[in-house]
């Protein structure tokens, strides 16, 4: 079954993968910067202040419905731990004195066990939970306890001095816990009053003890930084000229084969280890392949008053160049490669920027302002952000006012996955595209909020 765009009077398939307008369409902006051959970190959450219990909160509820009650017993505690960690309990026993298999806290601390976080046969898993004890579990299941056992009697006695613990009344272990999450900040200045002699914990540091230990883990958020911050456009400038184009040969073996076959007509590749993981509610995703444009774009939300999280995603987008459009040429920007007709593959280097705002109502503002200063309109228009594109691509993963639905098409093998955004009703002729290439492959697909102008353009109108 061939996938074109085309216009939908003909009542043939439309599909449109996320592809370089400025590629298919020379109106669009190009690039004018090479890449680096230098990677680029990608879990670079570097923002100066500390991030608060209630993002924290937001996040262990949006991604894994964690709501925790204001004391949290230690079951509770140990519960929403190993959720947010994704552990799961193994076959292998694990005997306790106090729990049993039927405990609603028992695959929790088994895993935990299991996993070197816990040590002890006896859980007390409906009593309340010390503040002491939670930030040593914490220490643990950040993977930090051999960094703690380093620490000298007179080191660590020293490091928690900031504390109002007795540490006359606390066994080496203890101090040596308790010291290295003070130095490695897991456990922040805010909260050192919270470990008062026989306190309780909250769930204001539960949870930001869970995100600490999220963020040790790298399962966090990942971003450059602030839009607001001072150096902001270096960070993204830097991601962007370090990126490469990202290759995945097995991946690559069904979409392209799917691309030479016309049964889509392209599609992008990402890696998830640059993706954000910011909180759907508060966060969008941008496309582009002008490194300019989004560095104006984030001067743009600058000065509409608009601060938010900046991550760049670098992206690599394929399509069929035709043999009649002449020779391709070479660039740090592209690779072309000739498939059996002529023709070529190209794979263009592009980015999404994701951000994550302060509150729902600004994201709601992303709109109005790209279609006024990064939306063309007519050729030869002033008044634009440098390279704005006729059809200008950001989405939503929750709804918005004045967004249309379209669907996700994915496919993902390790790290790397492809995806094809159609049209909802023509999502299947993509998914039964791919698999006529491979039976076996597993295509996920799921609805999203895209912008007007770009699902105009799926619907094959020019504007």
């Amino acid at each position: 079954m061939k996938i074109a765009l085309q216009a939908p009077t003909t009542g043939k398939l439309l599909i449109a993968a996320v592809l370089s307008a400025s590629l298919l369409f020379p109106s669009y902006g190009s690039v004018s910067h090479a890449a680096s051959p230098n990677s680029v970190s990608s879990a670079t959450s570097v923002s100066a202040v500390d991030v608060s219990s209630a993002e924290y909160s937001v996040f262990l509820q949006d991604k894994f419905g964690i709501v925790l009650t204001a004391q949290p017993t230690k079951g509770e505690f140990l519960n929403a731990l190993a959720k947010a960690l994704g552990l799961a309990p193994s076959e292998e026993a694990v005997s306790s004195k106090d729990l049993e298999s039927t405990s609603p806290y028992y695959n929790a601390a088994k895993a935990l066990y299991q996993n070197g976080v816990l040590t002890s046969d006896t859980v007390n898993a409906l009593q309340p939970l010390g503040s002491v004890n939670a930030v040593q579990i914490a220490l643990k299941a950040a993977n930090l306890k051999e960094l703690a056992y380093t620490y000298p009697e007179a080191k660590a006695v020293k490091a928690i001095a900031k504390l109002p613990v007795k540490s006359s009344a606390l066994s080496l272990q203890a101090k040596q816990e308790l010291a290295a999450a003070v130095d490695t900040q897991l456990l922040p200045s805010a909260y050192y009053s919270d470990l008062k002699p026989n306190a309780r914990t909250t769930a204001s540091l539960a949870a930001t003890l869970i995100g600490k230990v999220l963020s040790f883990h790298g399962e966090y958020k990942h971003y450059l930084g602030y839009a607001s911050d001072a150096d902001i456009y270096l960070k993204l400038n830097d991601a962007f000229e370090s990126s490469v184009i990202i290759k995945s040969e097995e991946l690559q073996q069904i979409v392209d084969t799917a691309l030479e076959k016309d049964l889509v007509t392209g599609y992008n590749l990402k890696d998830s280890s640059y993706d954000s993981n910011f909180v759907d509610s508060l966060s969008l995703v941008y496309g582009h392949s002008d490194p300019t444009h989004a560095l104006q774009l984030i001067g743009l939300l600058r000065s509409e008053g608009i601060d938010a999280k900046v991550q760049l995603e670098p992206k690599t987008s394929a399509f069929v160049y035709l043999k009649e459009w002449g020779d391709p040429g070479v660039s740090d920007l592209y690779e072309v490669r000739q498939i059996a007709n002529g023709n070529y593959i190209e794979y263009a280097k592009e980015y999404d920027i994701a951000f994550e705002f302060n509150s729902v109502s600004d994201k709601k503002r992303f709109n109005d302002i790209i279609l006024t200063y990064a939306k063309k309109n007519e050729d030869d228009q002033s008044g634009l952000l440098a390279g704005s594109w006729w059809q200008p691509l950001y989405y939503s993963l929750t709804a918005l006012p004045d967004y249309e639905v379209i669907t996700n098409n994915k496919i993902q093998i390790g790290r790397y996955y492809a995806q094809s955004f159609s049209l909802k009703e023509q999502s299947q002729a993509v998914i039964d595209g791919f698999k006529s290439v491979d039976p076996s492959v597993t295509v996920e697909h799921y609805d999203f909020w895209t912008d007007a102008p770009f699902y105009r353009y799926l619907n094959g109108e020019s504007v």
